[in-house]
């Protein structure tokens, strides 16, 4: 009978929020890292469904690394270039996204202050104060991991898309962030262990997006980590994989 009535509850609960939502929905409290409050502790998002991470990274090319030759940041564009047209930076949307109590200097888009609470990479609360940030924003997916992988075949326009895609970047401790480098999941993971699973899905969500691939360590790397939380979801990003012409990259 109790597993009768928790069933109920399920249905219920679907149909209530697909009827509110006008989509599919899931009544399990998971994380919501892409949802519409825009936080990034969680690695859920749009079309999400339970074990797609595990499952997606089967879906991954494996090669081998190319060598780093040629690579430069500016291949990616100016940072933080405002792609999304919204007259704001990429780096105060993200400080925007992904801090709490955020304070700014004319009121919309240039973030003085905040507080990562908590931050995803240690779990720790981080004060955000701009001109003094301990602060980042990490791509997750590193741009020389990704020139490596496949980026250094694309056009400028794809390669400019990633830098600044929000499926893509994460507002973390500094520390932390610049102890990663380039790393990729065999190589580095955050040490807040509870976070390894979303980051690892979102790792995984990125190359798929955008076609990288992944060496045959960091692949099992992922199934090692992903294994640990069959049921943890891809985020989703639905970001153009491309930006209008008017944006160049070296």
């Amino acid at each position: 009978m109790r597993l009768a009535g928790t069933r109920r509850r399920t249905t219920a609960c679907a149909v209530v929020l697909v009827a509110v939502l006008g989509g599919s929905a899931a009544c399990d409290g998971g994380n919501d890292g892409d949802g519409k409050d825009g936080r990034a502790g969680g690695a859920a998002g749009s079309g999400a469904r339970a074990g797609a991470a595990l499952a997606a990274v089967d879906t991954l090319t494996v090669k081998g690394r190319a060598p780093r030759t040629g690579f430069d940041r500016a291949r990616f564009g100016s940072p933080w270039a405002d792609t999304d047209s919204n007259g704001c930076g990429t780096r105060d949307d993200i400080l925007r996204r992904d801090l709490k109590g955020v304070q700014f200097r004319d009121g919309r888009c240039v973030v003085t202050a905040g507080k990562l609470a908590p931050d995803p990479y240690t779990g720790k609360d981080v004060t955000f104060t701009r001109g003094r940030s301990r602060v980042d924003i990490d791509h997750v997916v590193a741009l020389s991991d990704a020139w490596q992988k496949g980026a250094q075949r694309w056009d400028a326009g794809k390669r400019i898309a990633l830098a600044n895609d929000p499926l893509n970047l994460l507002a973390v401790d500094a520390g932390p962030n610049r102890g990663k480098g380039d790393g990729d999941t065999a190589t580095w993971l955050p040490p807040n262990k509870g976070f390894r699973c979303a980051y690892v899905a979102r790792q995984v969500a990125v190359k798929k997006k955008y076609g990288l691939w992944v060496t045959g360590a960091e692949r099992d790397a992922m199934r090692r980590v992903l294994t640990r939380c069959p049921d943890e979801k891809l985020p989703g990003g639905g970001t153009p994989t491309a930006v209008p012409g008017r944006f160049r990259a070296r």
